[in-house]
């Protein structure tokens, strides 16, 4: 059963960068989802796709992978590119955009 290798972003409901140094390793799903004609809830037979298992580092995730023989993928993270804004520019003189309230 394929797995991905992952360091997750930081959700939109959090300032902070609070869980997004752990490495994720989860395993992809396997057998189709069904939906229960009488109650319409969704379900699956498949198990394994409720575990995540987390890891200091991207090495010890590969190594626990390779050791176990799950066929893996790296999904690289990406860092949010920051830009440094200053409280005082809203008041510069040579503003390209009007300032209005």
């Amino acid at each position: 059963m394929p797995a991905k290798i992952y360091r997750p972003a930081k959700t939109a409901m959090q300032s902070g960068k609070a869980k997004t140094h752990l490495w994720v390793l989860e395993f992809d799903q396997e057998i189709p989802r069904k939906i229960d004609p009488i109650m319409g809830y969704t379900s699956s037979a498949d198990t394994r796709q409720q575990l995540k298992l987390t890891f200091e580092t991207q090495e010890q995730a590969e190594a626990y992978a390779q050791r176990n023989g799950i066929e893996y993928r790296v999904l690289a993270p990406k860092d949010a590119n920051r830009q440094v804004v200053s409280y005082t520019d809203n008041f510069r003189f040579n503003r390209i955009q009007p300032w209005t309230h």
